[in-house]
């Protein structure tokens, strides 16, 4: 069984909701982007763009932090 580390717990509570943010993040700014960009100023489509990079980086951040507090707190890590 795994430690009850608060530390680790608030870790992987605030990695979980990043990586969420990051996923809605992610679908929204590829939408716009891609299929919606003929609605676009070109300045928002250049934001669109620029804004799928972040969240991309966003999410394999929060996911390697969710792999790290899972690993600390002693849980299965797949």
């Amino acid at each position: 069984m795994g430690t009850t580390d608060p530390l680790m717990e608030q870790l992987l509570r605030f990695a979980n909701t990043a990586l969420l943010l990051s996923v809605l993040g992610t679908v929204m700014t590829v939408a716009l982007a891609y299929p919606l960009a003929d609605w676009l100023t070109l300045p928002a489509q250049i934001a669109a763009h620029i804004g799928t990079l972040v969240f991309a980086t966003g999410l394999k951040l929060s996911y390697v932090t969710r792999l790290i507090s899972l690993k600390n707190l002693g849980r299965p890590v797949h």
